[in-house]
C-alpha cells in the first residue's frame, strides 16, 4: 500500500492538461527517480534537436534540393560528433557526454537514431515495408531502448550497472506496436506536413497512390483501399502488441516497482490509440483516435491501482 501512496503523489502532480508533445513518456518518466528523469530528457532532446531538423524543413517544402541534403548531413554529422569527448563546445555538449557516461547509454541507440535520420534525408519516403522496418530499428527501437535502459539500469556504490535483461530485444516489440500505432493515429497530420510513412509496396497493393493518400488527408473520402490497409497495419501492430505482453511478463520481475509500472504506463496509453482504430467506419481523425488529458489521466490511475 505504501508503494501506491507514493504512486498516487507522484500521478496528482502531473498537470495532463499541459503536457502536449509525446505525452507517454513525460507521463511515465515521471515515476522515475530525477537523476534517471533528467537524464531521459537529455536524452531525448538531443534526439528531438535531429528529428526536428528535418521534419520542421518538410512540413515547409515539398522537397529536399541536393544541396539541401548535403546540409542536412554534415548538420546530421556535426550532432553525432558532440558525442566525442573532445568537443567541449556547448553546455549541452557537456551535459550529454556526462549522461552517456554516467547512465551507461547504449551508443548504438544514438548512432542507430541517427543514421534513421540520414535516411530520411536521403529518401521520400518508404519503397516497402522491409525498408519501414529496417528504419524503425533506428526511428523507434533506438529511443525506446533509451527509455528501457535507464528503467533497467541497477543502483551499485552510488553508480550504475547495465540491466539484467537485453535492451534491445527487450524494447523492440513495444516501440514497434506503438509506432505503428502512431503512424496510423498521425496519418492526416503527417500528410499535412508532407511526411509519408506508409510504405509504396503496401499502398500499391491496396490500390492507394501518394497522391490519393494526400487527398484523403485534406478531406477526400476514404476509400475501400485505404481501409484495407489500415485493417493490414493494425494486424501488424496487433502482432507487437502480443510479443510486447510475453516480454513484460519476462523482465517486469526483474525491475523495481516504479521503473516496471513506467512501461506498463507507455503500453497504456498507447493501448488506448488503439483500442480507437476503427478500419472499418473510423474518420482517421486527430479528434477520434486521440484520448483527452482527462480520459489519459483515468487510464494512468487504472494502472497504478493493479500494484
Amino acid at each position: 500500500m505504501k508503494t501506491r501512496d507514493q504512486f498516487m503523489a507522484v500521478f496528482d502532480s502531473i498537470d495532463f492538461e499541459k503536457i502536449i508533445d509525446h505525452p507517454n513518456i513525460l507521463i511515465a518518466a515521471n515515476f522515475w527517480d530525477n537523476e534517471r528523469y533528467c537524464a531521459a530528457r537529455t536524452c531525448y532532446r538531443f534526439m528531438r534537436a535531429l528529428d526536428d531538423l528535418i521534419d520542421n524543413h518538410k512540413a515547409a517544402h515539398k522537397g529536399i534540393s541536393p544541396g539541401e541534403r548535403e546540409s542536412f548531413v554534415s548538420d546530421i554529422r556535426q550532432w553525432m560528433g558532440m558525442l566525442d569527448r573532445g568537443m567541449k563546445n556547448s553546455p549541452f555538449n557537456n551535459e550529454l557526454g556526462y549522461t552517456v557516461e554516467r547512465f551507461r547509454i547504449p551508443m548504438w541507440s544514438l548512432e542507430a537514431f541517427a543514421e534513421s535520420m540520414l535516411f530520411d534525408v536521403t529518401h521520400d519516403g518508404f519503397a516497402t515495408i522491409d525498408e519501414f522496418i529496417t528504419y524503425s530499428g533506428g526511428a523507434s527501437v533506438a529511443p525506446a531502448s533509451i527509455f528501457v535502459h535507464l528503467a533497467g539500469l541497477q543502483e551499485k556504490d552510488g553508480g550504475y550497472t547495465d540491466p539484467p535483461f537485453d535492451v534491445r530485444h527487450t524494447a523492440e516489440p513495444c516501440a514497434m506496436f506503438s509506432y505503428f500505432v502512431h503512424i496510423i493515429r498521425d496519418f492526416r497530420k503527417d500528410q499535412l506536413n508532407n511526411l509519408s510513412y506508409f510504405a509504396d509496396d503496401v499502398m500499391q497493393k491496396h490500390g492507394i497512390s501518394r497522391t490519393d493518400m494526400s487527398a484523403m488527408a485534406h478531406g477526400a473520402p476514404l476509400t475501400t483501399g485505404f481501409r484495407t490497409m489500415m485493417r493490414e497495419y493494425l494486424a501488424i501492430a496487433d502482432r507487437y502488441r502480443l510479443e510486447t505482453l510475453k516480454i513484460m511478463e519476462e523482465i517486469c520481475p526483474k525491475m523495481e516497482p516504479r521503473y516496471r509500472l513506467s512501461l506498463e504506463i507507455i503500453f497504456e496509453l498507447y493501448m488506448m490509440v488503439f483500442e480507437r482504430i476503427d478500419p472499418d467506419y473510423g474518420t482517421f481523425s486527430t479528434e477520434e483516435l486521440n484520448p483527452t488529458p482527462a480520459e489519459t489521466r483515468e487510464r494512468v490511475r487504472q494502472v497504478i491501482y493493479r500494484h
